[in-house]
């Protein structure tokens, strides 16, 4: 089984064209339209890598999945627009926290009555469901609308982190998605895809354990083909900043190497990362493990 990336250097320039299929049946293709963490980070020293906010789109087998919805979600709705037609779209949120969820109420289909949204949740107590969470930050006077002013088929489905989830119908019984709880304040989940004996896994926001590896994670990572990981900090960083809900680019490899992961990705970078010092970072994480990139707004992959 192969990976074909679309990083031709560490110093990426412009968005990649898009994959080719690859040999082992359907595309399984991942596109990155938001890769930093904590804050949006626009501005001359980020133009390379991207200031916008966690989102990463999936499509494999018939789904059409996405990743988070930070202001990275903005640009993926301008371009799903320009393409014409209703979207039936999963999307899979991490956590609520606002760089996660804020570029919501900017996401062109969910004002297009023909398009299907369904809205995975999984960290929330019952009590507090996601669209309950979404009405409180779409609402005066923080937001000058409510969240009713979507028009698409908005469908708020909460579950347990833990569970495997049935994604819309239609989709085939061959795409499969687990999920995992991870160790950040108010909760998040982690998700791997399956489909064509092919992975994705996708865990942000986390933080590692003081020792050793958390085997709840491990056992999700276990084997799969690409892993998107939590990487805000650096080691000599990470002591001024435990407790916070993150990791590091260097426990993500070790990660990496724990659960024989085929490629690591490293992601959510620090809003303070610079393009120079992720730069360093691309170099030093291919010194450490080959292969390993940092991801960047327009990378695509195919699995």
């Amino acid at each position: 089984m192969t990976i074909d990336s679309a990083i031709k250097s560490t110093r990426p320039t412009a968005p990649s064209p898009a994959p080719e299929e690859s040999g082992g049946g359907s595309p399984f293709t991942v596109r990155f339209w938001g890769v930093r963490g904590s804050i949006a980070a626009p501005g001359p020293a980020t133009v390379r890598y991207g200031g916008n906010t966690a989102c990463i789109e999936v499509r494999c087998g018939g789904a059409h999945i996405v990743f988070d919805c930070g202001t990275g979600i903005r640009p993926l709705g301008e371009s799903l627009a320009r393409d014409g037609g209703p979207v039936d779209i999963d999307l899979l949120l991490t956590h609520s926290h606002l760089d996660h969820i804020s570029g919501l109420p900017f996401f062109a289909p969910a004002f297009d009555p023909a398009s299907r949204l369904r809205l995975w949740s999984g960290h929330l107590p019952p009590e507090r469901p996601f669209r309950t969470v979404l009405a409180d930050m779409m609402t005066a006077p923080l937001f000058p609308v409510p969240v009713e002013i979507f028009r698409a088929d908005c469908q708020y489905r909460d579950f347990q982190a833990g569970q495997t989830l049935d994604l819309a119908p239609g989709v085939p019984a061959g795409v499969v998605v687990r999920t995992c709880r991870l160790n950040h304040p108010d909760g998040a989940t982690g998700y791997r895809v399956e489909h064509g004996g092919r992975s994705l896994c996708v865990l942000t926001d986390t933080e590692h354990p003081a020792e050793g590896r958390d085997p709840v994670i491990l056992d999700l990572l276990r084997g799969a083909d690409v892993m998107v990981y939590d990487s805000t900090y650096t080691d000599a960083e990470y002591p001024t900043r435990i407790g916070w809900g993150h990791s590091t680019w260097q426990e993500c490899l070790r990660l990496a190497e724990a659960a024989g992961v085929g490629r690591a990705v490293i992601f959510h970078h620090d809003p303070a990362r610079t393009d120079d010092a992720l730069d360093v970072i691309a170099a030093e994480a291919e010194a450490m493990r080959p292969g390993s990139l940092v991801a960047y707004e327009g990378m695509e992959l195919s699995l």
